[in-house]
């Protein structure tokens, strides 16, 4: 447990000075202000139109505003994770490999799965770190609308892009460990996440069989349950697995790793 902490808190610390941590966070704040502005205030204007046509033709029942801009904000922000999350994570293990501190940690009283749990909790205390300013909008949208925001798909949202983003992370991680490039980790994570992102689209050309296994294998449609409010034990099984194997695979590459240098 004490070699583990060490690996986290020293992770940890070279996020915090690196500039690219600060930059994705940034981009990521700042994304994220403008769509749920532009979200909101389009909603807004929707239910207003609706409020009016009801008042001159009647029987139109009101939007649920808060309910519609949730959604659609935890929508646009798993998407912004599946282009912002490579950069995280392209550096987490090319640049330990490039530098030669890696052969370092093979070499000392530590085991794959500390080095691994370790890098990996570091990267979603950062994610984390990342999410917890969008809070301010939401607590904005729940003061000033009527009825207030529900909870339920607030903190369903949530546990959504978490479990998204630390899928991402472990996925991202092992890319890392395959290169001693961070470009060439980056991209190849993009493309990785890009099949991820529009694997739903193509079930919808094929067979009912490999339909359904596309499907399944889709990341942003098991997310999409949650934001709706939506847990589902089969979204849960899914991500935490994907968590798993990409730890999984990032300790295997280490290992192998370990013995090319023994």
């Amino acid at each position: 447990m004490r070699n583990l902490y060490a690996i986290y808190r020293k992770e940890l610390g070279h996020f915090f000075v690196s500039p690219v941590a600060y930059i994705v966070i940034g981009v990521f704040l700042i994304l994220c202000a403008i769509f749920f502005n532009l979200i909101f205030s389009a909603i807004v204007q929707r239910a207003f139109q609706q409020s009016m046509q009801g008042m001159q033709y009647g029987g139109m029942m009101p939007m649920d505003v808060p309910s519609l801009v949730l959604r659609n904000f935890f929508s646009v922000m798993g998407s912004l994770l599946l282009f912002l999350t490579p950069m995280l994570t392209m550096g987490i293990y090319s640049e330990e490999r490039k530098r030669g501190t890696m052969e370092l940690l093979m070499t000392s009283p530590i085991t794959d799965a500390e080095i691994v749990i370790g890098k990996f909790l570091a990267m979603v205390t950062l994610f984390l770190l990342m999410l917890l300013p969008t809070l301010i909008y939401l607590s904005y949208m729940y003061l000033h609308s009527d009825p207030a925001a529900p909870w339920r798909l607030v903190w369903g949202g949530y546990l959504g892009v978490l479990l998204l983003g630390g899928s991402l992370l472990a996925i991202g991680a092992f890319i890392s460990s395959l290169t001693e490039n961070q470009l060439i980790a980056a991209v190849l994570t993009w493309g990785v996440f890009l099949i991820l992102w529009v694997i739903d689209a193509a079930s919808q050309g094929v067979g009912e069989t490999l339909g359904s296994v596309l499907t399944y294998l889709s990341v942003l449609r098991h997310y999409d349950d949650f934001t709706h409010g939506v847990i589902d034990t089969t979204a849960l099984i899914f991500y935490a697995s994907l968590i798993a194997l990409g730890l999984f695979l990032t300790a295997r590459s280490i290992d192998a790793m370990r013995w090319r240098h023994a």
